[in-house]
């Protein structure tokens, strides 16, 4: 038995902190919400975020960070992308000891461009930072919490911890874990296609058919291993369950907060109402912005991306939009795999 602080007690933290509850671990939920906290000590619950769910006895919420993560080794950050470095300083502050961090977000940061594993290694002091861990892969919480069978994948630059997770996380009846080493792959694949499952929710709003999100998940596809290869990841990683994988749950599942959002904009809905009304974070609007500069900072080409970016902060009509993409010039379906394979045998 392992003793685990999971911080952020939404509904995929809360998700994880079941899972290995079954495995027989000392959990230890985080929140930030008192009357959260005390529901899942009390009740054993968490209504707001997963409804219906009867949770392990093996999870005890606490409020204090302090005491959440005291003689822990691993700690899993399941906050929002946007919350990730003020918790880094928390932990610094209450910490006196080194962690295994495994980070479960997907997104990148606007304007510094950094991943989730560069945002924690530049705030985390060394004393207290032993090794980051991703863990990505397309998993609802609502069925992991059911425990329907899922897969997901773990990568690190220290493979080692990266099988410590995965041996954490294990389970043999409905929770499937494999490794890779291909840390930027994972990361990449699991932030961007939070964009392509909000353009896919789009066509669903406009009233389009499978067509349209077969398009949608094929040549988004194409920009997430476009950008990723261009920052040094496997194009390979894409085809597995941080690229593919991702994209199929994301895109066609009402359980996907991104594809709800997506759905609510291609009705009609504004932004601002769409995000007010989710009472969830919405990573893909922030990762949008995040994508749009990369790929101009890297000279690569997301169409997809480019016209997402254009609805949520340039007001653009949902069909105009569409338009755009479908009157874009003729090219080559291969032509991106073409210069990826290119460019690794130069």
């Amino acid at each position: 038995m392992e003793h685990i602080a999971v911080l952020g007690a939404g509904s995929w933290g809360t998700a994880l902190a079941f899972v290995l509850a079954d495995n027989g671990h000392d959990v230890r939920l985080w929140g930030h919400r008192p009357e959260v906290v005390q529901e899942i000590n009390e009740r054993h619950t968490n209504f707001k975020y997963l409804p219906d769910v009867q949770l392990p006895k093996g999870i005890k919420g606490y409020e204090s960070l302090e005491m959440a993560i005291k003689d822990v080794h691993i700690i899993v950050l399941a906050v929002p992308t946007k919350a990730i470095r003020e918790v880094c300083r928390q932990i610094n502050e209450v910490s006196d000891h080194p962690h295994i961090v495994v980070h479960v977000s997907k997104g990148i940061e606007p304007d510094t461009l950094m991943r989730i594993t560069e945002m924690i290694e530049e705030e985390m002091l060394s004393s207290v930072l032993e090794d980051v861990v991703v863990l990505s892969g397309p998993s609802h919480a609502e069925e992991v919490s059911r425990r329907q069978p899922t897969t997901v994948t773990v990568s690190s630059q220290n493979m080692k911890a990266a099988e410590k997770v995965q041996d954490l996380f294990i389970n043999q009846q409905y929770f499937r874990v494999y490794t890779n080493p291909d840390l930027v792959g994972v990361e990449i694949g699991g932030a961007l296609k939070n964009i392509i499952a909000l353009a896919a929710g789009i066509t669903d709003g406009l009233g389009y058919g499978d067509n349209a999100k077969a398009a949608l998940i094929t040549r988004g596809l194409a920009e997430i291993a476009r950008v990723g290869s261009a920052m040094g990841a496997n194009p390979l990683t894409f085809s597995g369950l941080t690229g593919i994988g991702d994209l199929i749950v994301t895109c066609t599942s009402v359980h996907s907060r991104n594809w709800r959002a997506g759905n609510l904009l291609g009705k009609g809905h504004k932004l601002d109402e769409v995000l007010e009304n989710m009472g969830m974070v919405v990573e893909g609007v922030r990762t949008t912005k995040a994508a749009y500069q990369l790929a101009e900072k890297l000279q690569v080409k997301m169409p997809i991306t480019s016209v997402l970016y254009d609805v949520l902060f340039n007001e653009i009509h949902p069909k105009d939009a569409v338009d755009k993409l479908m009157a874009r010039g003729k090219t080559h379906e291969m032509e991106d795999l073409v210069n990826i394979l290119g460019d690794r045998m130069c």
